[in-house]
């Protein structure tokens, strides 16, 4: 899988530009499913027909990232700029972003007193230009940008940009390319703008009107150096989710999903979340209410250009997706 997570995570996406990423993603999955469509958001909704009697189950991970969106372009040719999604102006400042037609920068500041006086519209984006106009012939006010970092590659452990949630990405796709069948009817959901408020995933089930929803997302950890106190550590395997900021799991499937980790030996832990939310959330809440949980994949970093996963962790829950799929899901 390194290979798939290489290309999905360095591949630009930010919220709202999803062009790029959602035809890589199409690619990869057309062989696997029966059907695919992108709705009037940008989703790419992917269906696996069932062998029958089964329910109609989305699997839903985000493909779109954080990113900046140009605001203003000064007489000298920087970039000033907003965020799309949780940018810290911490994380951002030093670090390098490309926009989509190709053009590269990197992220100044003003001169600060305080380094607590440090807010995102105190940076720019030098893209190297020395005028207004040379500027404005590579950028304009409203394009998008992301963060630019390769993926890296440290054995059992890869770091990259957008593993939020290009890695949720790759489970599904890879959960597709497993499962040879099924008697539920599988919806892949590849979400688009989740960073700016779940909205993919919210217009995508109402079109689909699921009996079961399953989020694919990163989640925190608690496993660094005077971290914030939190159970889920790197290398535990599949993180089944309790609660976040956007929901609450159902908790039949909850417990429907710890008794296929423990009857098929697949390593989990338990997750509740105090900060952040998922797609999930908005699939629960979907026309009259629809049974919703996440499968997390445990993450440091998260939403820095150096988010870091564990390579067992997102077997664990390819394989927790793909015996999902294959159980009746009768909780």
């Amino acid at each position: 899988m390194k290979d798939l997570i290489k290309r999905l995570t360095e591949t630009f996406g930010p919220a709202g530009s999803e062009g790029p990423i959602r035809e890589l993603i199409r690619k990869e999955v057309e062989p696997y499913v029966d059907e695919i469509k992108v709705d009037a958001l940008g989703n790419l909704i992917c269906l696996k027909k069932g062998t029958g009697g089964g329910k109609k189950v989305i699997l839903d991970a985000h493909m779109d990232e954080i990113g900046v969106i140009v605001t203003h372009i000064d007489e000298n040719g920087f970039l000033r700029f907003s965020n799309i999604g949780g940018v810290s102006p911490v994380v951002a400042l030093g670090q390098r972003v490309y926009f989509e037609n190709g053009t590269f920068g990197v992220i100044g500041s003003e001169k600060l007193d305080d380094i607590k006086d440090l807010k995102l519209d105190k940076l720019f984006i030098d893209i190297g230009a020395t005028s207004l106009e040379e500027a404005a012939k590579k950028v304009k006010v409203g394009d998008m940008a992301a963060f630019y970092q390769p993926a890296i590659d440290l054995g059992n452990r890869m770091v990259a940009k957008a593993m939020d949630d290009r890695i949720g990405c790759a489970v599904v796709i890879e959960a597709l390319k497993r499962l040879k069948q099924t008697q539920h009817d599988i919806y892949a959901v590849f979400a688009a703008q989740e960073e700016v408020g779940l909205r993919g995933a919210r217009v995508a089930a109402y079109g689909i009107d699921p009996d079961v929803g399953i989020a694919f997302d990163v989640t925190r950890t608690g496993d660094t150096p005077k971290a914030h106190t939190m159970e889920v550590s790197l290398g535990k395997g599949a993180a089944i989710k309790v609660k976040d900021m956007s929901l609450i799991c159902h908790p039949g499937l909850r417990n429907y999903l710890v008794k296929l980790a423990e009857d098929n030996d697949i390593p989990y832990q338990m997750e509740v979340l105090e900060r952040g939310g998922t797609d999930s959330g908005a699939i629960q809440l979907t026309r009259a209410g629809v049974p919703a949980g996440v499968i997390s994949i445990p993450s440091r970093y998260i939403h820095s250009p150096s988010e870091m996963v564990d390579l067992g962790d997102v077997e664990a829950c390819v394989k927790l997706c793909v015996a999902a799929c294959e159980s009746p899901l009768d909780f």
